[in-house]
């Protein structure tokens, strides 16, 4: 049996899949990564704010209350740029996703190629031997008829 023409592409293209899988789960980590800083962020600032209310029910003075609303900015600040690296890691993990599957179509491409040489070569094989059958077994009646 021919060994598959393309089976180097094939090995090749395994290996891509296998390293854009590795790369996506690499960039699905990263993105829950900076999702979980984005919400503890968020819970930071609530809570924040809620003392900041609590705060200025039982009375505060006003440098007290520039401090709580300068800090509450900052901490919008980092909010704004957490969601932008939030934003950014999903552009990422799609464009991570989108190579994992160019790649994969090109791996089940290669297999069904792959699968179609075999088929085919089992087939050439199957005929070799039915021929080499009905040559024997002719070469037997001959024989008989001699």
């Amino acid at each position: 049996m021919k060994s598959f023409p393309l089976q180097t592409l094939l090995d090749l293209s395994n290996a891509r899949m296998d390293d854009a899988a590795r790369q996506l789960g690499q960039l699905l980590a990263s993105e829950q990564a900076v999702e979980q800083t984005l919400a503890l962020l968020i819970q930071y600032r609530d809570e924040y704010e809620s003392r900041l209310s609590q705060a200025a029910r039982n009375g505060m003075a006003r440098d007290e209350w520039r401090n709580y609303q300068s800090f509450l900015g900052r901490l919008d600040e980092a909010i704004a740029q957490q969601r932008a690296l939030v934003d950014a890691s999903r552009l990422r993990t799609a464009d991570g996703q989108k190579a994992w599957l160019d790649q994969r179509n090109k791996v089940k491409a290669f297999d069904t190629l792959s699968q179609r040489h075999k088929e085919n070569e089992v087939r050439i094989e199957a005929k070799t031997e039915q021929r080499e059958q009905d040559e024997h077994a002719a070469k037997g009646f001959r024989g008989r008829e001699e």
